[in-house]
């Protein structure tokens, strides 16, 4: 069974140096894990394909690791973006059966922005992956139009990939405790996600999608919460209330797909395949931050028939992502 996962990450020498550096330093100097992470998001070569081959992984579309470039300033997302972007191109060309990429976004200045995304999909990426928030400010505001329009315009995915929320947001929520609480609380113990599912929400309930009605968003996690809430939402937020073009549910079930990213568990995945459908769901790792291995024996024992299996696994990304 060939298997493609859509959520990995890798680091660039520009990435390291700059907007990148406080993240990545701190798993370098966390001890033995953290160091063995940093050293395998800088491997984009032999060493992370001979791990693909142990874990049975046949394609991994990469993106730049969070924070990604979203917080630095326009000059710097700029730069950093296309330099991310060229390595992760070259490492492409040398593999190109085993790699394929979502290109890193300078949010801060959409029209090159746009720009870019169109650059990287002439040199094969299958779309972008954009980290949350842009210092406060979501994707349903019409200043980042130009990067949907470009999005929908070339037919490919938007990944949208948590970030932390805003410095306030994290002061007043979810600060309080220990550091080493305070740090996961913020993160990816739980404001990642929550903050990611209430990105994708302002995007349905700010009208991106009836001005981009083809537009394809990606989220991890098997749906960052939203399973959960999808019938409460879809009961509470009428359309007389939305004065949206569709239902909620539409959308949700319509433009947005949904990847594993770490979250190999059983009750979860049933929610979500309840709720949207096997057509809706594709297999990730999160590699370097889950295990290879975990992933394919959770994809492996699915509770769903051989053939939604293989569309899990790679099916539904080669008809999403054209591969």
């Amino acid at each position: 069974m060939r298997t493609i996962t859509t959520e990995e990450h890798f680091t660039s020498p520009a990435f390291l140096a700059g907007p990148g550096k406080e993240f990545t330093e701190r798993f370098k100097n966390s001890g033995p894990r953290g160091l063995k992470v940093y050293e395998q998001l800088q491997d984009i070569g032999d060493g992370r394909i001979a791990e693909m081959d142990a874990a049975k992984i046949d394609v991994q579309v990469l993106s730049l690791n969070s924070p990604g470039v979203e917080q630095a300033d326009v000059d710097v997302q700029l730069s950093v973006s296309r330099e991310a972007n060229d390595y992760l191109a070259d490492a492409i060309k040398k593999h190109p059966k085993r790699y394929a990429g979502f290109a890193s976004v300078p949010t801060a200045s959409p029209d090159k922005a746009a720009a870019e995304i169109e650059r990287c999909v002439k040199m094969g990426f299958k779309g972008a992956n954009i980290n949350g928030h842009t210092r406060g400010r979501y994707l349903d505001d019409k200043f980042f139009d130009p990067i949907l329009e470009r999005l929908s315009a070339l037919n490919v995915l938007l990944y949208l990939h948590p970030t932390p929320p805003p410095r306030a947001v994290v002061e007043a929520q979810f600060s309080g405790f220990s550091p080493a609480v305070n740090g996961m609380f913020a993160s990816a113990g739980w404001a990642w996600h929550i903050e990611t599912a209430v990105h994708l929400l302002r995007m349905i309930l700010g009208g991106v999608f009836d001005r981009h009605p083809k537009l394809q968003v990606a989220i991890g996690h098997l749906g960052e919460g939203i399973p959960f809430m999808m019938p409460r939402l879809q009961k509470n937020f009428s359309q007389e209330i939305t004065k949206l073009q569709r239902p909620m549910g539409a959308y949700l079930k319509e433009n947005v797909h949904y990847t594993f990213g770490g979250f190999n568990f059983p009750a979860t995945f049933l929610d979500l395949l309840l709720e949207v459908g096997v057509d809706r769901i594709m297999f990730s790792v999160d590699h370097p931050y889950g295990s290879m291995a975990e992933a394919r024996s959770f994809l492996n024992h699915l509770p769903v028939s051989a053939e939604d299996r293989e569309k899990i696994a790679h099916g539904n990304a080669e008809k999403l992502l054209g591969m």
